[in-house]
């Protein structure tokens, strides 16, 4: 009998649950097209992935519909040719209809059941109204020969302007919760008070840039995992790291950590940043980016798993970070021990110079028969007479110890220290279990050059050797 109660329960709730319906259920009518798919997608960053498909009737109807909820933000319903389409909210209400003709798009476009999308669609009649008519006001102005005239278009479009911010606001004061809030916010960038409101009563422009990125975050809320699922976000957090940033590891990372900190409340930011963050210092533009990806990997990889990770992602993230962290920008080179042309080994830190370039380089790579005799003319021109040391490590592969010493000769390459890195040692390392060379130094690809001071420590590194040379010059001057 229990047993009974037991069963007739687990139905009874099977029943209720089926009764319940799917979780989504978007129903379309989209003239002109007919038995074709279209497409619900949605934006996360700069990408535009597909989350479900239907196929229309014959009267243009189909319904998107699952059991779990979708993530909220703005979505797309894409054409059957995958390359227009249109948008919509997807908020905490997931059942609705929408009736449009993709000849009128904006004015023929009817929600139903869902005042969100209702909104957003009365705002972007308003604002294609307004937008149309300030075009023609520009044209207007542009073409204008009398003052009078000019000045009228003008102010025409300043009220336009004014009237379109004014129905920004209102929208924000009266839907605080919706997505098109969040979008506002997104957009809106920080307004600097004028000069007299500046520290001594006159223009400041470091407040001014203080003040513009101190408040440039400012109603965009890091745990709101919405604003990943729109196209404002990722350009807004690219500006900030472009343009507001100062361009060092320490600025940079202190900027990550207080972004992943708000970030930690919501799993999918969180995801949604490392992804961008990880995506952006794996290869580095500049060379100081190298501190940022292993501070990425020491706080937040090396000691965490996470689901959405796979492992050739995982192990992509730890490879790169352990080819760098021997050769950090300011830290000391890893230590290279390898025979010259006599056989006898020379010892990288051994070189007693006030500056080293070390240059990996192979005796069989066209690049590199071009670039050495290049690095020598510098280095004779320049280099030489202020002390700086040459160390070239011939890295073998498919050519030979003669193919090395028969190039050196060519280009009487005598000044420099050379030193030869057979296959053969290169397996030994690795073997014993000490990492090689080309990973210690991060080698992709020949030539690679690396700058080092007096006592090892890395200048500059995987730069053109003009740029070598610039930095050089730099540090020549300084002293």
């Amino acid at each position: 009998m229990q047993r009974l109660v037991t069963l007739l329960s687990l139905f009874l709730l099977t029943l209720a649950v089926q009764a319940q319906g799917p979780a989504y259920e978007i129903t379309i009518t989209i003239k002109p097209f007919q038995n074709q798919y279209i497409y619900l997608g949605y934006y996360y960053g700069k990408t535009k992935p597909i989350v479900d498909s239907v196929r229309l009737d014959e009267k243009g109807t189909g319904v998107f519909k699952g059991n779990k909820k979708l993530d909220q933000g703005l979505y797309l319903i894409g054409y059957p040719d995958k390359t227009n389409y249109f948008e919509l909210m997807v908020g905490a209400e997931q059942k609705f209809s929408v009736i449009t003709d993709t000849a009128n798009l904006v004015n023929s476009i009817q929600f139903i059941g869902s005042p969100e999308n209702q909104r957003f669609n009365a705002y972007q009649k308003f604002t294609n109204e307004k937008g149309m008519a300030m075009d023609k006001a520009k044209r207007d102005l542009a073409a204008a020969t009398k003052k009078a005239d000019s000045t009228r278009l003008t102010q025409f479009i300043n009220e336009t302007n004014t009237a379109i911010q004014d129905y920004r606001l209102k929208y924000v004061k009266d839907n605080p919760k919706d997505l098109l809030t969040l979008l506002f916010h997104v957009m809106k960038e920080p307004t600097v008070p004028p000069a007299d409101q500046h520290p001594g009563g006159k223009y400041d422009s470091t407040f001014a840039f203080n003040y513009f990125k101190d408040h440039f975050w400012d109603d965009v809320y890091f745990f709101d995992d919405r604003v990943v699922r729109t196209p404002v976000f990722e350009p807004k957090l690219d500006k900030y790291f472009d343009q507001l940033i100062y361009p060092n590891p320490d600025s940079v990372i202190k900027e990550i950590d207080w972004m992943l900190g708000y970030a930690s409340a919501n799993a999918e930011m969180k995801k949604f940043l490392l992804v961008k963050f990880v995506n952006r210092y794996l290869n580095q533009k500049y060379m100081w980016e190298d501190k940022v990806f292993v501070h990425l990997f020491e706080k937040h990889f090396s000691q965490q798993n996470y689901s959405w990770l796979t492992e050739r992602g995982r192990k992509t993230i730890f490879d790169r970070a352990y080819s760098l962290m021997a050769n950090l920008l300011g830290n000391p080179a890893p230590g290279v021990e390898l025979p010259d042309t006599a056989g006898k080994l020379r010892p990288l830190q051994e070189v007693n110079s006030p500056y080293t370039v070390v240059v990996f380089w192979d005796p069989t790579c066209s690049h590199c028969k071009e670039t050495l005799p290049r690095l020598d003319s510098i280095y004779q021109a320049k280099w030489k007479k202020n002390q700086v040391a040459m160390y070239a490590i011939a890295k073998e592969s498919e050519g030979t110890k003669k193919d090395w010493m028969e190039f050196i000769k060519g280009h009487n390459l005598w000044d420099w220290t050379h030193v030869y890195y057979s296959k053969q040692e290169e397996n030994n390392r690795v073997s014993a279990g000490i990492p090689g060379y080309s990973q210690l130094f991060d080698i992709i690809t020949v030539p690679t050059l690396y700058l080092l001071d007096k006592d090892k420590r890395i200048l500059a590194k995987k730069i053109p050797l003009e740029q070598i040379d610039e930095v050089l010059a730099f540090k020549l001057k300084g002293q």
